[in-house]
């Protein structure tokens, strides 16, 4: 029986989306893209845009499950923390629509797909058209990160 999985790449700009139908072996691309929120809104607004649209994507596709990439902690302190917040309200979005969760870190979804953890976002982007037969690049790169990240939990030993 086909299961479809939600994949997310957690940020404040770009939150990028994937959902993989996993049926067997087969792993087929329903949609993918990027929810995007303005710098010139308020971060509390910018949160709430991302609760809203992630709701209307979870209940539009309805995953079985979803996989969310962890935090890449960079220098930027202030940058992290917002992104932890955006991942924040993913998690609880994911969590209120009652859905198991499983995260990976960044080096755990490019060795999923690319069986290198330091593979560039190009490679990435490549690995995951080749593996869903996809006819172009997935753009932007936040969705194709979420593409990865969704193969990843199909392809996670819980799954």
């Amino acid at each position: 029986m086909a299961k479809i999985i939600l994949g997310i790449d957690p940020g404040i700009a770009d939150t990028g989306y994937g959902f993989v139908r996993v049926d067997g072996s087969r792993l087929e691309c329903l949609a993918y893209g990027s929810i995007k929120t303005s710098a010139k809104e308020e971060l509390p607004v910018r949160l709430q845009i991302l609760h809203k649209e992630l709701s209307a994507l979870i209940k539009k596709y309805k995953p079985e499950k979803a996989a969310v990439e962890q935090l890449f902690f960079n220098k930027n302190v202030r940058t992290a923390l917002i992104v932890g917040q955006a991942r924040g309200v993913a998690l609880l979005t994911i969590s209120l629509a009652k859905l198991p969760i499983i995260d990976f870190t960044p080096g755990q979804v490019k060795q999923a797909v690319s069986a290198y953890g330091q593979a560039s976002k190009l490679q990435v982007q490549k690995m995951v058209k080749l593996i869903l037969n996809l006819k172009e690049l997935p753009q932007p790169d936040d969705a194709a990160d979420a593409l990865a990240v969704a193969i990843c939990g199909a392809n996670h030993r819980q799954y």
